[in-house]
């Protein structure tokens, strides 16, 4: 934290996410850090996003940012041009132009505990938190309570239809949604979170022995086999609402470590934007014929 009394620099807001979230504890092929921004310029005002996309940059200008601190990275595979011509690069020129630095906690704070999955789990409530998949041991981010996903206890049972519908209610709105695939007339005691992509921790959940398990971007394959061996049930949400409730998180770090002021963005990124459900068999007009 800056000491002479004057705002942080993006130096300082580095420093205080790089304590909380250790790049080290970022999966390989991930892309961690500072992406641009002057170290020595001062921060006043940062956002927290899920995505670096226009409409969160335009948010970010509007506000006066000053550094935009987000989960995803803009730059998370190689790319060989920054020009204007190109989206990301129009990103760039547009925030360099602009004096905004630009930060990205990826699966470093995916592993943190707390990390992206307690603030998933916070919104259901649960209790006895532990990790569903934990690091190898020798990497960097083993130890404590670290780990992708949680795992918890419901205050209370639910069927699976029910869980649904809460999990409908208490998650950021999407066009997406949320859908279910089990019996919907299942108990769920014990359910597993996982903010973002989560099907590569069936076997996880799994192994676990959990009722059911929440995360986004389930495929049909991975699901349907995962249900015809018996595992629990799965509830699939979008992947921005799945993080977006850890940016509230962020920003309460952020002003407690370093004095400056935080605002969270609320636009929905992701990019599913219309939904219709398939009408009841009962709603359904009846066939007519002769």
């Amino acid at each position: 934290m800056s000491t002479s009394g004057s705002a942080p620099t993006v130096s300082d807001v580095v420093a205080a996410l790089e304590r909380r979230f250790p790049p080290v504890w970022a999966e390989e092929w991930d892309r961690v850090g500072l992406v641009l921004g002057e170290p020595a310029t001062p921060v006043r005002r940062v956002l927290c996003v899920v995505d670096v996309v226009p409409e969160t940059v335009d948010e970010a200008l509007a506000a006066d940012a000053d550094m935009i601190v987000s989960h995803h990275p803009l730059l998370l595979r190689g790319v060989s041009s920054v020009a204007a011509t190109t989206f990301k690069g129009r990103i760039i020129h547009q925030l360099i132009r602009a004096g905004v630095a630009l930060y990205a906690a990826h699966t470093n704070a995916d592993v943190a505990s707390p990390g992206v999955s307690d603030a998933l789990a916070a919104l259901f409530g649960l209790t006895g938190l532990r990790p569903l998949q934990r690091p190898a041991p020798g990497s960097p981010a083993h130890g404590d309570d670290r780990g992708f996903g949680r795992i918890g206890e419901l205050p209370q049972p639910m069927t699976l239809a029910e869980l649904t519908r809460h999990a409908a209610a208490v998650l950021p709105v999407t066009s997406w949604g949320v859908r279910a695939a089990g019996d919907p007339g299942r108990m769920v005691r014990t359910l597993a979170v996982s903010g973002g992509s989560g099907d590569s921790f069936l076997g996880a959940a799994t192994a676990a022995g959990v009722d059911a398990f929440l995360t986004a971007d389930l495929r049909h394959h991975p699901a349907g086999e995962h249900l015809a061996a018996d595992g629990p049930a799965l509830i699939d949400a979008a992947h921005w609402a799945t993080e977006r409730p850890w940016l509230d998180d962020l920003a309460a770090f952020l002003r407690e470590a370093l004095d400056v002021e935080t605002l969270v963005s609320d636009l929905d990124t992701d990019p599913w934007t219309v939904h219709a459900a398939a009408p009841a068999v009962d709603d359904k007009e009846p066939d007519r014929e002769g």
